[in-house]
């Protein structure tokens, strides 16, 4: 029997205008149309490769190893602790590098984590970012390889930091570990701080058979979700020794966004469905009191957990990925509309601003960090509703990130996109390599190395379903 996979059912259902979701579904006029013609597929794919072998080059060549590079100073930084570099950018770019054919970079890559990589580190790591960075970072390039040193290394992480979760007495990951001693730090953690973990320790529970990495997840998820309000939302920081609300604001914007991303990717992935029904039972809450809506524009405003007053009216760009994500989750016309509304941004701006007042559409914080967040959702509604909009506005984006954020040393963030022309900051993050890339190339590359029907990428955009590797 042929197996017809979830998206492909979205899909179809898209075409026809028949999924609507909790809101209307939007006519496929109603989508803005681009401009000009879109150069052919391979066109920009040659593009996107050529712009990412670039700034991969320049890192190569002038801070292999370290976390990360500082293209205009032309020197490598450190991301988690000073002094202690974890070849961030090299874990990011594995599965990218698989992906782009760039086989000898990946072997090289590869080569390099098994020789040079150890977490025996008396230094804090920061929770979060160690598992959605390095450990998903790992995993995918195991997947991407079939190296089982990469597997070592991303379990011996896991391990070093399940502390941060076993040590919590509610279950909900303290946001600090040292890394060599296991002591535990930072009681006080935000809601994507807690719950994005689910994806990578599940899928390391698969790979390994052993149950702890998944339990500890779920034991997290469900610290927080047990203390929703009687509005069915949760707040925005919980202390994680005494399981009370530090702070009581609803808001899909960070540092909440990627805790809802993530019950619903655990299901995804791993065919959890107390995760799928935390997901809905969450979403419809967000659905009911954080929906807004100014100028027929979908956004979603900061409330009361507990009595739904409106907080704040503004928002982030991290939160663009939530058009997608509500697409993924059955709420396509949501979701389109979501990513209208940010489309609807880009004539105000070059770059979308890190900080946005939807209200008045002014700025709230003018910089830009290079972020994947309106791609990576234009990519899943793209694989959702098959539409050449969403392909459109990527190719776009491209072109306005090439013209801004291009330097000798490759690409660079940010600091102020009011002014023209955007004042440059001093940085390649590290994701970068791993997302913003990885979707351009993904959406105009054909790639024969992906499974377009059946695939899974982390919030970090690493692909832990979905890579084909030939014998």
């Amino acid at each position: 029997m042929t197996r017809i996979d979830r998206r492909t059912v979205l899909r179809g259902l898209a075409a026809t205008g028949a999924l609507t979701g909790t809101g209307q579904w939007l006519a496929p006029a109603a989508l803005a149309a681009p401009t000009t013609p879109r150069p052919p597929d391979r066109v920009i794919a040659r593009q996107v490769r050529s712009e990412f072998l670039r700034a991969w080059r320049a890192y190569q060549r002038l801070a292999f190893g370290r976390d990360e590079l500082l293209p205009v100073s032309g020197v490598g930084s450190d991301f988690f602790a000073d002094g202690h570099p974890v070849g961030l950018t090299i874990v990011e770019a594995l599965d990218t590098l698989f992906l782009m054919e760039l086989d000898e970079d990946l072997d090289a890559a590869a080569t390099w984590c098994e020789q040079n990589l150890s977490f025996d580190i008396d230094a804090d790591f920061q929770v979060f970012e160690t598992i959605i960075r390095l450990v998903g970072g790992l995993l995918s390039g195991f997947h991407a390889t079939g190296r089982r040193p990469l597997l070592r290394l991303a379990r011996d992480l896991a391990d070093r930091l399940l502390p941060a979760f076993t040590k919590s007495p509610t279950g909900a990951p303290y946001r600090f570990v040292n890394l060599r001693t296991g002591a535990v730090s930072g009681p006080q953690n935000v809601l994507a701080e807690i719950g994005t973990n689910v994806a990578e320790f599940g899928d390391l529970t698969q790979l390994t058979g052993d149950p702890r990495y998944l339990d500890a997840s779920r034991r997290a998820y469900r610290a927080v979700i047990d203390r929703r309000s009687a509005l069915g939302l949760v707040g925005t920081t919980f202390d994680v020794e005494t399981g009370a609300w530090v702070n009581g604001t609803a808001t899909v914007d960070p540092p909440v966004d990627s805790f809802f991303e993530y019950l619903f990717d655990g299901f995804d992935l791993l065919g959890d469905r107390q995760l799928l029904a935390w997901y809905r039972l969450l979403t419809a809450a967000v659905l009911r009191h954080e929906r807004d809506s100014v100028d027929g524009q979908l956004w979603f405003r900061r409330v009361d957990m507990n009595t739904g007053a409106v907080v704040a009216r503004r928002t982030s760009e991290l939160t663009a990925f939530y058009a997608g994500l509500l697409a993924q989750g059955g709420q396509v016309g949501l979701g389109a509309a979501y990513h209208d509304s940010w489309t609807a941004v880009t004539a105000r701006f070059p770059l979308l601003p890190e900080g946005y007042d939807y209200v008045n559409g002014t700025a709230t914080s003018p910089g830009n960090q290079l972020r994947p967040e309106y791609v990576d959702a234009a990519f899943n509604l793209w694989l959702v509703t098959g539409r050449e909009v969403y392909r459109d506005r990527a190719f776009d984006y491209f072109g306005r990130v090439r013209a801004a954020c291009a330097v000798p040393n490759g690409y660079t963030i940010a600091t102020d996109v009011t002014t023209t022309p955007v004042t440059l900051g001093d940085l390649t993050s590290a994701y970068w390599f791993s997302e913003n890339m990885k979707y351009y190339w993904l959406m105009f590359a054909h790639s024969p190395r992906f499974d377009y029907r059946d695939n899974y990428l982390t919030t970090e955009g690493n692909v832990l379903r979905g890579l084909i590797r030939r014998p």
